[in-house]
């Protein structure tokens, strides 16, 4: 456990389910009570006030991407930010996972509904993702993109980015859903074209925030469909006619955003910079190996990468001859909250996490031969 970290969350011990959800921290609790009482007691300087957190949260959002505010977007959440991807492309193929959740299928679909850009769906190995060989078996001329996950959020498969780049070469875009790894995993988001995250996951800022890291390459290809009034020049300028969309990422911008979520977002970020996500790694590895034993010395059979080059902060297991809503009900008796499917159950732990929660799992599990 991050101590230091750990001290600003009220988390309980045994919550391990951060892949679902990340409870925010007393920090962003505060940052959301506070904007919403300023705004409660609003006067001439208000609004400008409040709207002051959105640079802010930009600024800390393109800093952990490596890049920098003109490259940045907030957006509510990942998939606007993969709508805005999808839309952009005029024609051509792009390389999505069957496998993927959800919000990466729609996008690609409703382009393709619109004559856009097609899916072509990729077939990874279970318990893997993408890697460059299933993209470099699948590549045609006609392949213009490629989007995955930066972690699977069936198993926890961390994607190479900078292979991925190197395999399909300078000029197709990589597209990256980082809601499953950004602030908790050091990976290569400069190899990466389009970088869209939500934040009410790993990086516990609530719902309602997010935002997105667009390259050179991305802002110059990518054509701005989705553009509203605050992502164009001149965005103060009401004169009645239509305004070019911003040379930079603020493109993506379809109206204003809520300046009480993005307050809670500056207070999200602020934490992950301050103990650094190196260091909130290291502890959410450390708990995964611990939990890892546990399930495995309780006959469970694991379904996440065991590599830790291939591994981030998911584990995927089954208890052979036991329901996972039978499992779940054991865990959920010792106050372990895990992610609970039809055909396995998923731990996610966090920094915060202490090491006692493989005592509480192991105890769940050796009850279910009682």
């Amino acid at each position: 456990m991050l101590t230091s970290y750990a001290a600003h969350f009220d988390t309980p011990a045994g919550y391990l389910d951060f892949a679902r959800f990340g409870p925010p921290s007393r920090d962003a609790v505060t940052a959301t009570a506070r904007a919403m009482e300023e705004s409660a007691r609003a006067d001439h300087t208000t609004v400008d006030g409040l709207m002051r957190a959105e640079a802010a949260a930009r600024d800390a959002a393109a800093r952990l991407a490596g890049t920098d505010a003109e490259h940045t977007v907030l957006l509510p959440n990942a998939s606007t930010g993969l709508f805005h991807a999808a839309l952009g492309i005029r024609e051509g193929v792009v390389l999505a996972p069957r496998t993927d959740f959800p919000a990466n299928h729609y996008p690609w679909r409703r382009a393709a509904d619109l004559g856009r850009a097609t899916p072509r769906w990729l077939e990874p190995t279970p318990g893997s993702g993408v890697t460059p060989d299933l993209v470099r078996a699948a590549l045609t001329d006609d392949v213009v993109a490629v989007s995955v996950s930066a972690v699977d959020f069936r198993s926890g498969f961390r994607a190479d980015l900078a292979a991925l780049r190197e395999a399909i070469g300078p000029d197709r875009l990589l597209i990256v859903d980082a809601i499953q790894a950004f602030g908790v995993a050091e990976m290569s988001w400069d190899a990466a074209d389009v970088v869209v995250a939500g934040g009410q996951k790993w990086l516990r800022a609530g719902w309602a925030t997010g935002f997105a890291a667009l390259s050179d390459r991305a802002l110059e290809s990518l054509e701005p469909v989705l553009t509203g009034w605050t992502g164009v020049d001149d965005v103060g300028l009401f004169d009645g006619i239509e305004h070019p969309p911003a040379a930079h990422a603020q493109r993506w911008s379809i109206t204003n955003l809520s300046p009480v979520t993005a307050a809670a977002f500056v207070a999200a970020l602020d934490l992950v910079e301050r103990h650094t996500v190196a260091a909130i790694e290291a502890a959410i590895a450390t708990r995964i190996i611990e939990l890892t034993e546990a399930v495995k010395g309780h006959g469970g059979l694991i379904l996440s990468p065991t590599d830790p080059a291939h591994r981030a902060g998911i584990l995927s297991f089954t208890m052979p001859d036991h329901e996972p809503s039978v499992v779940a009900k054991a865990l959920q008796a010792e106050g372990v909250t895990p992610t609970v499917r039809t055909d396995s159950l998923r731990f996610s732990p966090h920094a915060s996490t202490p090491p006692e929660v493989s005592e509480r799992v192991a105890a769940a599990l050796s009850s279910l031969g009682n």
